[in-house]
């Protein structure tokens, strides 16, 4: 799964002109994080065209850039993701971002990027609830 990051210079309304952006391109935005880190705001989205999203935003003068991320299905019970991050540190993989994206009955789904993806999944894949859990 690929996600956008946009990263700029604090600035009201930032998060107005990039839905908008999308909206008059008629991309649905799937979820969206916008935060403050330090003197810049970073936003990061999952949509549902992304090659179309990312063009649009570049075309828009946003500072846009792609990552991969993977989707976990992990239990939904306090600590649970504590073990994934953890884990993670404990193997020396670098969390770019990590997002929950959904909750329901005993799981959740977390969006995560990370440094070296396929070490990091090695190093959780017994925390890792099976599709058919």
């Amino acid at each position: 799964m690929k996600q956008i990051t946009i990263y700029a210079p604090v600035q009201d309304g930032i998060v107005a002109r990039i839905t908008d952006t999308l909206g008059r391109a008629g991309i649905n935005i799937e979820s969206l994080d916008a935060m403050d880190v330090r003197d810049l705001d970073v936003i990061t989205l999952m949509v549902d065209r992304y090659d179309d999203a990312l063009q649009v935003l570049r075309n828009a003068d946003f500072n846009a850039i792609s990552e991969d991320a993977v989707v976990l299905k992990i239990k939904d019970e306090p600590g649970a993701l504590a073990k994934v991050t953890k884990r993670l540190y404990e193997a020396g993989i670098h969390v770019r971002s990590i997002r929950i994206i959904h909750r329901g009955g005993h799981e959740g789904l977390v969006a995560v990027s990370m440094d070296r993806t396929v070490e990091g999944l090695a190093a959780i894949k017994d925390l890792l609830l099976s599709p058919g859990s």
